[in-house]
């Protein structure tokens, strides 16, 4: 009897790059049922792997048992347990170069692109042009495989949670997700612009809006609303299990070059990212949603993309984001209601 094909992905973090994994993974699993897919990542992705159909959720403990050489090791010895046939690597770094030695089955791995990020993100002699999408990075990971059928697609619509349910009962009209942060100033629209779209889209009077964000910054987000009627603060008050399903749900999401907002697009949801310092050429675009991008003037600013991460803002480029008016965002947003 044939052994059953059985791929191990892997892509450890950050929460926008798995989410981006999504829609290709789906549609591998799609593709080709007889294949059993299992999905290496830090454990509190787990919702978000499982979220995938056809796709089972293994824990890479990286902190923990599973840090280091020796926890590598430990690791490819479990793995080597689940009769596994070959490995897509989508993240590409050590730890998962190690792995996949230690796991001695046939492998491909994402192409990052890195001369040509470099050359887009240069101050001199800069490049300034589209770069192959991490999306399609990941599909020719798959195609290297020998997958060539993989044709990126949004999750379907999950049944929403009984948690999210009773607690969504009392919000009728639109919904509509607002995400304010992001991991580097770099890429987050100043708190009173943002402040200025909140109270705009709430007085408009038939929309309710989640504002999403950690429990430490609740506070902020209180601040941002105060004066609303229509604006709920989620910090804390979810799950991340409980604010992924909730986001499949969403009318429309707002968010910054950030991680939320590859958690609406995996699911399809209209969504519209505002971007500083960083740019969409370099990839990170949420699936599907390319043309809902807000950038900052170039022109003005024409060093932008500064880095890939967003963590490098050259001196004088700290307002670039003030290019973008709380007038065309509001303008945007209400467009895909």
């Amino acid at each position: 009897m044939a052994t059953q094909p059985h791929i191990l992905i892997i892509r450890l973090s950050a929460m926008g790059d798995v989410a981006m994994c999504a829609p290709v993974v789906y549609a591998f699993a799609k593709a080709y049922p007889e294949v059993k897919i299992s999905f290496l990542s830090k454990p509190f992705f787990k919702p978000l792997v499982e979220a995938i159909p056809g796709a089972t959720f293994i824990p890479a403990e990286v902190e923990e048992q599973h840090k280091g050489i020796p926890g590598i090791l430990r690791l490819s010895s479990q793995l080597k347990q689940q009769n596994l046939t070959a490995v897509v690597d989508l993240h590409n770094v050590l730890r998962s170069k190690m792995l996949r030695k230690f796991l001695r089955v046939p492998g491909t791995r994402i192409t990052k692109g890195r001369t040509a990020k470099k050359a887009l993100t240069r101050a001199h002699n800069k490049v300034f042009e589209q770069l192959e999408t991490t999306i399609e990075r990941y599909v020719e990971a798959f195609k290297k495989q020998g997958y060539l059928d993989v044709v990126p697609r949004a999750l379907p619509k999950p049944q929403m949670l009984p948690v999210v349910k009773a607690f969504t009962e009392p919000y009728k009209g639109k919904w509509m997700g607002i995400a304010p942060f992001a991991a580097h100033e770099g890429k987050q629209y100043p708190l009173e612009l943002i402040q200025e779209v909140i109270e705009d889209l709430d007085s408009s009077g038939d929309v309710s809006i989640f504002l999403f964000g950690s429990p430490k910054e609740s506070s902020t987000l209180d601040g941002l609303s105060e004066s609303c009627t229509s604006v709920t603060v989620l910090g804390g008050l979810l799950s991340f299990e409980e604010e992924l399903n909730l986001i499949a749900h969403l009318d429309v999401m707002l968010s910054m070059d950030s991680g939320n907002g590859h958690l609406a697009a995996m699911y399809g949801v209209p969504t519209v990212t505002l971007w500083g310092v960083t740019h969409p050429y370099a990839g990170f675009a949420p699936f599907g949603q390319e043309e809902h991008c807000l950038v900052s003037d170039r022109e003005q600013y024409p060093l932008i993309p500064t880095s890939v991460f967003g963590n490098k803002v050259p001196d004088g480029y700290e307002d670039v984001m003030r290019t973008i008016v709380p007038e065309t965002v509001v303008k945007k947003v209400t467009s895909l209601l």
